[in-house]
């Protein structure tokens, strides 16, 4: 029987330098080997793109993780590109699992598809490695920061809590493909944690560009906009935002709709008037 330690590989969207990236990498270092390949600069918002413009450039540096040096790696590349880099050049055998995190600002509700933390760890899952992506609430204004005022143990710490859940695979079950950590603002080690399920209500949205003329450079922003109270009450967004717990959301590959497949083929080809809906009622009649 094999005795070889679990190969984990660790990445981010805020880049190589993010001390978020660095305190999750340290939690696990007695758990198992260790490969770090994130992205050389930053990369929030990036999602799961792939854009043919990345040069794929990869940086090798050193690091200290307690009395450790690392050789880590900058990709010039987004946090999914920098996954494949890892798996496919710098990583000597498949990874047992990839933790994406610790990200500088919460990933919940619907915008986790923008979030290069997610991102990755959808990568890593669409090749068959089971991945967490870990983040941690933080004030709007240190989102693209590397400011040491954000503590990152207790988003480690739970990071390490399910990574060994997830690395343990007899009891993994099917049709979870991700676990999507969020820990709130001051949670310490004895915060709450709760499973939870995605929100569909938007967190930050969108933000009109300052400019007189549509030449002129203007970026689009964004800003915190919900009241916690309004999400689903099992949701992530209600579980950080509102009860300051650690929320734990299982995500699958498969984003098919939960609705009634059967009863939807019906009522596309005009053999029912009742939409399907998710728990068999159905909701409106169909319009001709």
């Amino acid at each position: 029987m094999s005795q070889e330690r679990p190969l984990i590989l660790f990445t981010n969207d805020d880049g190589i330098a993010s001390p978020g990236l660095w305190t999750v990498a340290e939690a696990f270092a007695d758990l198992g080997e260790i490969l770090i390949v994130a992205p050389q600069e930053q990369q929030s918002g990036m999602g799961r793109s792939l854009p043919v413009a990345s040069r794929g450039h990869i940086y090798p540096r050193q690091l200290l993780l307690g009395n450790t040096e690392y050789t880590v790696y900058g990709v010039d590349g987004t946090p999914a590109q920098a996954v494949q880099h890892g798996v496919l050049e710098l990583s000597s055998r498949l990874p047992a699992l990839v933790v994406s995190g610790i990200n500088y600002g919460e990933n919940c509700g619907n915008g986790v598809t923008v979030s290069g933390t997610v991102g990755a760890a959808l990568e890593a899952a669409s090749l068959g490695i089971p991945a967490i992506a870990v983040s941690q609430q933080t004030q709007k204004d240190l989102h693209l920061t590397y400011s040491p005022e954000v503590d990152f143990k207790a988003a480690a710490y739970f990071a390490r809590k399910f990574g060994e859940w997830l690395l343990d695979v007899n009891t993994r079950p099917d049709d979870v493909d991700i676990l999507k950590i969020d820990v709130p603002v001051n949670a310490t080690e004895q915060t709450e944690w709760r499973v939870t399920r995605l929100s569909r209500r938007r967190v930050y949205w969108p933000t009109r560009p300052e400019r007189v003329a549509l030449q002129d450079v203007g970026p689009l922003g964004y800003h915190l906009n919900i009241n916690p109270t309004d999400a689903e009450p099992d949701s992530d967004v209600y579980a950080v935002l509102h009860d300051g717990v650690v929320s734990v959301t299982p995500i699958s590959l498969d984003m098919t709709s939960r609705t009634d497949l059967h009863h939807l083929n019906q009522w596309f080809k005009g053999e029912t008037d009742q939409a399907p809906a998710v728990n068999g009622t159905h909701k409106k009649q169909k319009q001709r």
